[in-house]
């Protein structure tokens, strides 16, 4: 069924997007890492295994949609991990790391949900946690586009959604000190938060729009152009 699934998706995909994808050559050839993207629609899951296809991922998804019926089928097939978002979820977290152990990749939206505005909103800790806590790197991925609305427009006049994708360059965070646990979570939030944002347009970088670390990779970029 999930060899189906995925040949349904790269079937259909096409037909109802205009991806633009760029910076696939930043993906890691082996071992395990975590994708952080963020998070505009129902679609950016299905783009993630289009794109991500003949890698060996698994996507968290929040606990409510485990409810539905069909996204339950999904997440059977296509390897969701439904978590709690909102309170300490144990034994997601053991079983995310050993499916990590096992070389899998995990792919997660830092904002934790979707954004109504398309608007970048305040990163979560969880992807930054779990990649300091194992030391893997992280690929961030800007996705735009794929509102609900936008997509619902577009196949009601048979046209096809433009969608870009852009993939950004691996880079891994230190250690946890214990001390500074807080503190030093929210720094590697943002630094999540803010490269994905500088794949982004100004107007859809949200809360990140002026944030000083973003102006820092803004900065940095300019002098490798």
């Amino acid at each position: 069924m999930k060899k189906i699934l995925q040949a349904l998706i790269k079937f259909l995909l096409p037909r109802i997007t205009r991806l633009d994808i760029r910076g696939w050559e930043n993906i890691p050839k082996t071992g395990s890492f975590v994708v952080a993207s963020n998070h505009q629609g129902l679609l950016d899951a299905i783009i993630g295994y289009y794109t991500l296809g003949n890698l060996d991922v698994f996507t968290v998804v929040g606990e409510k949609w485990g409810q539905k019926g069909f996204f339950r089928f999904l997440g059977k097939h296509l390897d969701f991990l439904f978590i709690d978002r909102f309170n300490p979820d144990l034994k997601a977290l053991r079983e995310i790391l050993e499916r990590m152990r096992a070389g899998r990749i995990l792919v997660i939206a830092p904002e934790g949900t979707r954004s109504r505005t398309g608007q970048l909103l305040e990163g979560k800790p969880g992807a930054s946690y779990l990649a300091a806590k194992l030391g893997y790197p992280i690929l961030p991925i800007a996705i735009n586009g794929t509102s609900d609305e936008a997509l619902l427009a577009h196949l009601k006049r048979l046209k096809r959604l433009p969608v870009t994708v852009r993939a950004g360059q691996v880079f891994k965070l230190g250690p946890i000190p214990a001390e500074e646990r807080e503190a030093v979570l929210q720094r590697y939030t943002d630094e999540i938060m803010c490269r994905i944002a500088i794949m982004l347009p100004e107007e859809v970088r949200g809360v990140y729009a002026n944030h000083p670390r973003l102006k820092e990779l803004m900065a940095e970029q300019e002098k490798t152009e």
